[in-house]
């Protein structure tokens, strides 16, 4: 094969691409350092949602479980955990389609360096804000009366939840590279977002829902992640929760990852 016929990609080491990886990490984190601002999500979201749900509905929500709004409590902070992890990963795609608009990108496929690494920069920056807002809002849950039973099972907790919002930002990354602007990317992540997020056991149990929505939330793995979010951090089943999420998470990867990386090749 020709100088000319091989890809970019084939002729850059994995340590070289570790070395892109890492220079576009620290350019994400500089932009970020010069736009504060871009944070505002990551840190009020966790704090507006403990406290709407916790003083708003924990009382009503809280007498239905039998423990008042302190049982809501332990019940809706495992839930907002797995809630952060998507709501928090459709950032990846509105700045991947800010960087194409402002010609960012442009700039990078110019660049002699791997493709694939701009995507995984980018997921990396957004795991680190999505870490971020997790420490909020586990702050913010102890000041409402969150008990912590188990340090161990609230970190897997997190790291389940990292695991499963990798894979939803290739989802986002690429609405990022199909759609032409960020508002497009915003708005298709709202429709998506918002049937995923109340569709499961995130904040109310789903016992009392309709037929036809509790079989939604059974295959809605938002609702697994929270289950075994809950039962890791409050006690509980976790096996089959565990085991049904990292399924989701490995088959959204292995499907949206080639294809997010494709587009962005492909993209003119």
């Amino acid at each position: 094969m020709s100088a000319t016929t091989v890809s970019p990609d084939a002729r850059i080491t994995p340590r070289g691409h570790l070395r892109h990886t890492g220079a576009l990490v620290r350019r994400n984190l500089l932009w970020i350092r010069q736009d504060p601002e871009s944070m505002f999500d990551a840190l009020l979201m966790p704090v507006v949602f403990t406290l709407l749900f916790v003083y708003v509905f924990g009382g009503s929500i809280g007498q239905a479980l039998g423990g008042g709004q302190d049982g809501y409590v332990q019940y809706v902070i495992p839930g907002m955990i797995a809630m952060m992890s998507m709501t928090l990963s459709q950032g990846v795609g509105t700045g991947f389609s800010q960087d194409f608009n402002s010609g960012v990108m442009d700039r990078f496929r110019s660049l002699p360096i791997g493709r694939g690494s701009v995507l995984f920069a980018k997921i990396a920056v957004e795991m680190l804000r999505m870490l971020f807002a997790t420490a909020v809002l586990m702050v913010v849950a102890v000041l409402v009366g969150f008990d912590i039973q188990s340090w161990p099972g609230l970190f897997a907790a997190v790291g389940l939840s990292a695991v499963f919002a990798s894979s939803i930002m290739w989802v986002f990354l690429t609405l990022g590279v199909i759609l032409k602007n960020a508002q497009s990317v915003q708005a298709m992540g709202f429709m998506v977002l918002f049937p995923l997020q109340f569709g499961s056991s995130i904040f109310a149990p789903t016992q009392s829902m309709p037929g036809w929505l509790q079989a939604f939330t059974d295959y809605n793995p938002l609702s697994t992640l929270a289950d075994a979010a809950r039962g890791l951090m409050v006690g509980g089943p976790v096996a089959h929760d565990l085991w049904i999420t990292l399924g989701w998470s490995v088959a959204i990867t292995a499907v949206m990852a080639p294809v997010a990386i494709h587009k962005f090749r492909t993209k003119t």
